[in-house]
């Protein structure tokens, strides 16, 4: 008897406007935390304690030292293509002359990224800093909220370039909370780039 080849069942991927439209019809309501990572609808993990505290924290630095020359967004979505609208705890946009009233920020909005992860952290690099890099998105950091480190990947790797495979990016760094860190493209009113210290934000609680 001949063997039968075995073929995986294939899926079936849903794009960003069905998406829109399962939230449109109340198939995913506002309780529903959920992402559309390539394709697929993703379960997002809850928000602890001190993953809200640092978002906040973040939050609050960014928006008092940006004023006017970037739109900060939290937990909101990032367009990246017809497949994948991720909602990262924190995103910095250039301005926009209809403040993204018209149309989510799509990657060549995006100045940085910021993702908090406690039991996500696996998730987040191994999925989302990946996908980020083959969008362009030029700098995107991973806080550990139990070390408070931060895993900082910067320039994305066109596929002719090298890069550490596993991110994408050309450039990563792990930086301890009491190292200050700042990004190139986030600039405050002052002209300087906003510098954060997370160490100083938020101090570890003995």
């Amino acid at each position: 008897m001949a063997t039968v080849p075995f073929a995986p069942p294939s899926r079936h991927l849903i794009s960003v406007d069905a998406y829109h439209r399962m939230g449109e019809t109340g198939i995913l309501g506002p309780a529903d935390r959920v992402e559309l990572i390539a394709g697929e609808i993703i379960d997002m993990s809850p928000i602890g304690v001190l993953h809200a505290a640092i978002v906040d924290v973040l939050l609050r630095h960014f928006s008092r030292l940006v004023g006017e020359s970037a739109v900060i967004r939290c937990q909101n979505p990032l367009r990246l293509n017809d497949l994948s609208e991720p909602e990262p705890d924190i995103a910095i946009l250039r301005p926009r002359a209809d403040f993204y009233t018209t149309a989510h920020p799509g990657p060549a909005d995006v100045l940085l990224v910021i993702e908090v992860a406690d039991t996500s952290l696996a998730y987040d690099l191994g999925t989302k800093v990946p996908l980020y890099a083959r969008h362009g998105i030029p700098e995107v950091w991973v806080v550990d909220a139990a070390t408070r480190q931060t895993r900082v990947f910067r320039q994305p790797a066109a596929s002719d370039q090298p890069s550490h495979a596993s991110s994408g990016y050309a450039t990563e760094a792990s930086v301890e909370p009491h190292e200050p860190l700042s990004c190139a493209g986030v600039i405050a009113e002052a002209g300087q780039p906003v510098v954060v210290e997370l160490s100083r934000l938020l101090p570890m609680v003995t």
